[in-house]
């Protein structure tokens, strides 16, 4: 009894891996979110009633940044969480953060910290208790 061949193989298909996408097929091609800003330890969280699983157009990974982002997680994070790029992550955020199915929220700017002379006198006051 003869074996059959496998069908042909594909350069898309990686048998360890199951199918490979190039990341800018997840975004069509755009390297740039619509929406500028988003920094790395920024946080996200999705809008409390946010239900990605109805939206048309958007894709798995769209679902999936929803879901993790029900708890505040860093952009850094999520980008980790999916194994995606960082650009990636930003542009699939911007497609959310247009619908309205996921707030950013930035960290304070260095201008809003205080003064690390404030800190240290505050530090030594701890130290003399």
């Amino acid at each position: 009894m003869r074996a059959e061949s496998p069908g042909p193989q594909h350069e898309w298909l990686d048998a360890a891996a199951g199918p490979v996408v190039r990341p800018y097929t997840l975004t069509g091609g755009r390297v740039r979110p619509a929406v500028d800003g988003f920094d790395l330890v920024a946080f996200v969280l999705a809008a409390p009633a946010a239900d990605a699983s109805g939206q048309p157009g958007l894709q798995p990974e769209h679902r999936r940044l929803v879901e993790l982002a029900r708890r505040p997680v860093a952009v850094a994070d999520l980008a980790a969480d999916l194994d995606l790029a960082v650009g990636v992550v930003r542009v699939l955020l911007g497609d959310l953060l247009a619908r309205g199915l996921v707030a950013v929220h930035q960290p304070p700017t260095a201008a809003h910290l205080p003064d690390d002379n404030i800190l240290k006198a505050v530090v030594n006051g701890l130290r003399a208790l």
